[in-house]
């Protein structure tokens, strides 16, 4: 099947073209806009005065359709517009009224919220805001929907002060969120009375409902498992849980996404059958469906993920309707279309957008073609094969983008989906029908009980396949290039497989072949790789030495630096790591690192010696730099922040260079 040959598909790659290009060049909003206007007046011409199969006329529609991708890139980024609160503060703490638009989860520390900003000093303004606010006991959690008037500093959210580490400023930056600001009881007031929006409304209804749910004598494990489920809310989910999920290859199951509308929309579908008979009685099905699908998007908060599941699929069932089953390419590339297009565009950046549709696109082509190669007469066999052949498919399509973000594979995942995925219509049905009866305070006492055996036999059955650690492959080094090698090598095996002839094998080969090299190229690269990194942790000192596929760890608190350690062995296709405990000093051809802990201690050395400070040792720093003439002083996470503005200020007096890891990042010895 030639792909492009679909219209809809080549004028959505197109478009992702042309998004990608808006985000990363350095265009602003009116020159994307001329653009645009060009390229439309340029295919108008051509519509009028030449043929629309001609090349000329087709020239000027892609060109126009990715005018049209750079233009909605560079209009959803809220820093491009002259009105955004960046531009408007005069002064360090502006006085600005914002509106909660969506509630984080809670972190160990604090608890995040995304805002609008509605005003700076009384002058209208648009943007978005990162509010945190450390918890304690006199905080009170805000909703979708407050406003505040509050008065403080906003500072940009900062980059990953570690290599290889989760760069958090770029994950908000795909969210259109650049700044953040911190909340303290006393620097903000809350209104009374404040607008509600349909965003406000459907999180208190899904609040009412979880409150309901919460009456019901559901375990504690059973209802954070119902919550994910039904509602869109993980936040009740253990650690321990999630991570059996996630390790049983199960975890889209938790995401309320493009799986559970799918199998919402056939069960809808067959509720639904007797109305055929009715007049007009598919129109009444297809409209009563997406209202059907748009209603439990709404009690589940309009997430994002369930925006672009319910866009997808009201296509889906649209396409039912028409009884075009052989235009799935069309409808899945439209939808995408739509999503990017109309919704945000910022969507192509998010990790749940691109497995949602490189699992869908899989299933729609791979898994017809499983089914071609292997079609059982057994009726029982010939579900289990299908079951099976849709968890290949879609793990095929995910799979590069998992190993990329996630860096592991879970081996046993048709287990997990064939025991589970089954039933998940019948769990999906009956939790509906549960949070339907709690409304009305009418739930059943053995249906609380039917369905807590249930979720709780879910549970088992995938901490069962969770713990056969053996078929979990972990730590896989994976970076962007092998992302879209790998893409190239399923791609080629899956068409090799439909058209078998010399060109198709030849060009697999060559694709996998070039992979493979790259590969190796990487693992030599960093055998040969040595560096020593001195990282940057709250209340503990490490430092990383490299020395090809072996990692030292040299710190003060091995348990909790493994996590860091962790993300950058991934990374650095690291094999042996060896936990040792920090010394005074060490020495090496290339660099001499002295360090001073809590003791204060410090022997005089050769004047070309980096000095580390660590556990905010007391000592007079004039008397070191006077007395040994250090090369560099270097302060880590582990020191008091009173301490370090202190030791700034005296090698800032002295021109000694000084480098804090909480502000400037990691330090590489040379």
């Amino acid at each position: 099947m030639k792909l492009l040959a679909f219209v809809p598909i080549k004028l959505t790659l197109l478009l992702i073209l042309g998004i990608l290009i808006g985000y990363f060049a350095p265009f602003d909003l009116k020159l994307s806009l001329i653009f645009l206007l060009s390229c439309t007046i340029i295919l108008g011409y051509h519509f009028l005065n030449t043929r629309q199969g001609n090349l000329s006329f087709g020239i000027a529609a892609a060109f126009t359709v990715i005018a049209i991708g750079i233009f909605v890139s560079i209009y959803a980024q809220p820093k491009n517009h002259e009105t955004h609160f960046s531009k408007l503060i005069k002064d360090q703490n502006p006085i600005l009224k914002i509106k909660i638009r969506e509630v984080l989860k809670p972190n160990t520390f604090s608890q995040n919220y995304i805002a609008s900003v509605l005003s700076v000093d009384n002058t209208k303004s648009t943007g978005k805001l990162l509010i945190n606010h450390q918890l304690d006991s006199t905080f009170k959690l805000l909703s979708v929907d407050d406003e505040l008037f509050l008065n403080s500093r906003i500072s940009s959210i900062k980059p990953p002060l570690n290599p290889n580490q989760f760069d958090y400023q770029k994950y908000m930056g795909y969210l259109g969120v650049y700044d953040q600001i911190r909340l303290t009881n006393t620097n903000y007031f809350k209104l009374v009375i404040a607008p509600r929006t349909i965003m406000g409304y459907a999180q208190e209804i899904r609040s009412n409902i979880i409150k309901k749910l919460q009456k019901e004598e559901f375990g504690e494990e059973q209802l954070g498992i119902i919550q994910a489920l039904l509602l869109g809310e993980r936040s009740n989910i253990s650690e321990n849980t999630y991570t059996n999920y996630i390790n049983a290859g199960a975890v889209h199951i938790l995401a309320v996404s493009g799986l559970h509308i799918g199998i919402l929309l056939l069960l809808i579908q067959f509720l639904l059958r007797p109305l055929k008979s009715l007049p007009n009685g598919k129109t009444i099905i297809l409209i009563t469906t997406v209202l059907l699908l748009w209603g439990f998007a709404f009690i589940a908060g309009l997430s994002p993920s369930i925006i672009r599941a319910c866009s997808m699929f009201t296509f889906v069932a649209y396409a039912m309707y028409l009884n075009r089953p052989t235009n799935n390419f069309n409808i899945l590339a439209l939808s995408m279309f739509f999503v990017l297009l109309i919704i945000n565009p910022n969507l192509l950046f998010q990790v749940g957008f691109q497995m949602s549709y490189a699992a869908v696109f899989a299933i729609v082509w791979i898994y017809p073609l499983l089914q071609k190669f292997w079609f059982p007469k057994n009726k029982v066999v010939r579900y289990i094969w299908q079951l099976i052949s849709v968890s290949i498919a879609a793990q095929l399509g995910v799979l590069p983008i998992g190993l990329f973000y996630f860096h592991q594979f879970p081996g046993l995942f048709f287990i997990s989906n064939l025991l589970i995925v089954p039933a998940l219509a019948i769990i999906l049905g009956t939790g509906l029908f549960i949070i339907f009866l709690s409304l009305f305070d009418m739930v059943p006492n053995k249906l609380v009980w039917f369905y807590n055996e249930l979720i709780g036999l879910m549970n088992t059955i995938v901490y069962w396949v969770a713990e056969q650690e053996d078929f979990i492959l972990k730590s896989i080094s994976f970076d962007v290039l092998q992302l879209i090698l790998g893409y190239l090598v399923i791609v080629t095996l899956v068409y090799g497989m439909t058209r078998l002839n010399f060109k198709s094998v030849i060009t697999f080969l060559i694709c996998l072949f070039t992979f493979q090299t790259y590969t190796i190229f990487e693992e030599y690269a960093a055998l040969k790789k040595i560096q020593v990194i001195i990282m940057h942790q709250t209340r503990n000192s490490v430092i990383l030495s490299k020395n090809g596929n072996e990692l030292n760890v040299l710190s003060t608190d091995s348990s909790n630096a493994k996590r860091l350690v962790d993300n950058y062995a991934i990374a650095e296709r690291i094999n042996k790591i060896h936990y040792i405990p920090i010394k005074n000093g060490y020495k090496a051809e290339n660099f001499n690192l002295q360090i001073i802990d809590s003791s204060g201690i410090f022997i005089e050395t050769e004047s070309n010696t980096t000095y580390l400070l660590t556990q905010s040792p007391k000592i007079n720093l004039e008397r070191l730099i006077n007395k040994n003439k250090p090369k560099k002083i270097i302060a880590d996470g582990s020191n008091y922040s009173s301490y370090v503005e202190r030791w700034k200020i005296t090698c800032s007096k002295y021109k000694i260079p000084f480098h804090y890891t909480g502000e400037m990042g990691f330090y590489q010895l040379k």
